[in-house]
C-alpha cells in the first residue's frame, strides 16, 4: 500500500499524447505522491487510458474523476478539492496534464508547505524574471501583464496571480466557501489565491520554469482572458466589502 499525504489533481481534456507520461513522471519521483485525474468527458479516450493504468499499475495511488463534458477548469478543481478533502490529504496540489509544469518541482512546492510553514505554494514564472520556454511573445506579455494588471487594481502582491501550479494545505481549501468561487476560467486561479491572501493565509512563490506544451491542443481562448479582466475588478470590489472567513 503505498500511503501518501499529498495529492496532485490534473484536469483532462484530450490529453492522450501526455496522460501517461505525466502520470508516470510524478510516480518516478522518489517522494510518494497520489495522482486524482479528473477528466471532462475526452473523446479521445483520456479516461481510458487512466483507467487502465489505475487498473493494472498503480490501484492505490491513482484515482479518476469523470465528468460529463467541459464544465470548466475551476469547477474541475472544485470537485478535486472536495475529493481530497474528504479524503484527508494534507497536501493538494494541482498540475497540468501537458508537462508545462515540471513534475520535479513538486517536491519543492510540498517543501514550501510542509517544511517552511506556508499555507500556499505557488510555482511562479515571474518571481526571478520571465522563465517561460516556447510561449510566442504575445502570449508572454498577456501573461506577465495579466499578473501586473492584479497587482495593480488589487494591491495583491503575488507576482504570477495567474498561475496554476500550487500546492495547498488542507486547511485552506476547508477555510475557504469552495461554493462561493464564481470564475470558471482564467480568472479561477486569481480568485483562489486572492481569497487565500485575504483569510489570511500564508503564502510562498516558488520559481520555476514554465515550458509550454510540445503535445496536444492549448485549451485557452480569448473568453478566458476576458472573464480574468473584468474579473479581478469585482475582486477588488469583494476586497473592500466581503467578510473572508479566517485562518485558525
Amino acid at each position: 500500500m503505498n500511503l501518501s499525504d499529498s495529492i496532485v489533481i490534473i484536469p483532462t481534456y484530450n490529453e492522450k499524447e501526455n496522460i501517461e507520461k505525466i502520470i508516470r513522471a510524478v510516480f518516478g519521483l522518489e517522494k510518494c505522491f497520489h495522482i486524482l485525474v479528473i477528466d471532462d468527458g475526452s473523446p479521445d479516450g483520456t479516461a481510458a487510458i487512466v483507467k487502465g493504468l489505475m487498473q493494472t499499475e498503480f490501484p492505490d495511488r491513482l484515482f479518476l474523476l469523470e465528468r460529463a463534458g467541459k464544465l470548466g477548469l475551476g469547477t474541475a478543481y472544485i470537485a478535486g478539492f472536495k475529493w481530497s478533502i474528504a479524503h484527508q490529504y494534507d497536501y493538494i496540489f494541482e498540475m497540468d496534464a501537458d508537462f508545462s509544469h515540471d513534475p520535479a518541482d513538486l517536491p519543492r512546492l510540498y517543501s514550501a508547505c510542509a517544511d517552511e510553514g506556508y499555507d500556499l505554494a505557488i510555482g511562479s514564472r515571474y518571481i526571478t524574471g520571465v522563465n517561460v520556454v516556447n510561449w510566442p511573445i504575445g502570449r508572454v506579455l498577456m501573461s506577465y501583464f495579466a499578473s501586473m494588471y492584479v497587482r495593480l487594481v488589487t494591491g495583491f502582491k503575488v507576482h504570477d496571480t495567474t498561475a496554476g501550479f500550487k500546492c495547498y494545505k488542507r486547511r485552506v481549501l476547508e477555510t475557504i466557501d469552495l461554493d462561493a468561487i464564481r470564475f470558471k476560467g482564467y480568472a479561477f486561479q486569481i480568485e483562489m489565491k486572492f481569497t487565500t491572501y485575504k483569510c489570511g493565509f500564508r503564502i510562498k512563490e516558488v520559481p520555476v520554469v514554465f515550458v509550454n506544451r510540445v503535445e496536444g491542443v492549448s485549451k485557452m481562448s480569448g473568453s478566458i482572458f476576458g472573464e480574468a479582466f473584468f474579473g479581478v475588478i469585482r475582486l477588488r470590489l469583494d476586497g473592500w466589502f466581503k467578510k473572508y472567513p479566517k485562518a485558525k
